[in-house]
């Protein structure tokens, strides 16, 4: 069966201003996410890639434009349905502010009741990108034969709810996953069950080094998860 390559976008400037951008347009990457960008076809040079399967929001494509340019004639899509959950009117705001919302902790502790006001919830945003990635593996298996490899580029709540999936595991413990700003994670989907290869690598392991601060600069999360994903490593 085909190996499914989730690439989460590079850091971009929500990600630094602490915004949890959502499907605000006009999210870029910044230094960083441009370097961790053009650091990404040196990191996939050993993988046949089939096919590159992008969210269509900017950070994503401008993930995704390094590798792109680097093999040329490389099959190309956008696939709206990995792209970032929908939150509404949470969409662009602080998140220090989101954190005393009484919907911060159903996020938290019980997501799968969770839904954002005026957006979706998370239920509809795990089922639209679980269908999407089942849709694309099984065209890119028809089109390229088994054994096939393609890429998805998304944002950090998508690839944590597949990687859940995969994993057949609830919803409800999706927050306990984590995966970087243009970090790696591998599944092979088989006819009985998927397999998890690889999880959240980065080839940087500075975001496990302890933070006196939590940090960013931030006070200490308490163990909760940051809603969209994290900085990654500074």
């Amino acid at each position: 069966m085909a190996t499914l390559i989730l690439v989460r976008h590079g850091r971009s400037t929500a990600n630094t201003s602490g915004v949890l951008a959502g499907r605000t347009p006009g999210v870029a990457l910044d230094e960083q996410g441009l370097a961790q960008a053009a650091a990404l076809p040196g990191r996939l040079a050993d993988l046949p890639i089939a096919a590159v399967v992008s969210s269509p929001l900017q950070r994503c494509l401008e993930t995704v434009r390094p590798l792109i340019d680097a093999r040329p004639g490389i099959a190309t899509h956008q696939e709206e349905r990995i792209s970032e959950c929908d939150y509404g009117e949470w969409s662009g705001r602080k998140l220090a502010e989101l954190a005393d919302d009484p919907l911060m902790s159903v996020v938290q502790q019980h997501p799968s009741s969770a839904a954002f006001p005026g957006g979706e919830s998370m239920r509809a945003m795990q089922a639209r990108a679980v269908d999407a990635v089942r849709d694309w593996d099984a065209r890119v298996e028809a089109e390229h034969g088994e054994g096939a490899v393609f890429l998805m580029c998304s944002h950090g709540d998508i690839i944590k709810s597949l990687v859940a999936d995969a994993l057949g595991m609830h919803l409800d413990l999706f927050q306990r996953i984590h995966a970087d700003p243009c970090s790696v994670t591998a599944i092979r989907y088989t006819r009985l069950r998927p397999f998890l290869l690889r999880l959240g690598e980065t080839g940087d392991l500075g975001s496990l080094t302890p933070r006196e601060n939590g940090g960013e600069g931030k006070k200490d999360s308490g163990g909760e998860a940051v809603v969209g994903g994290g900085t990654g490593a500074a």
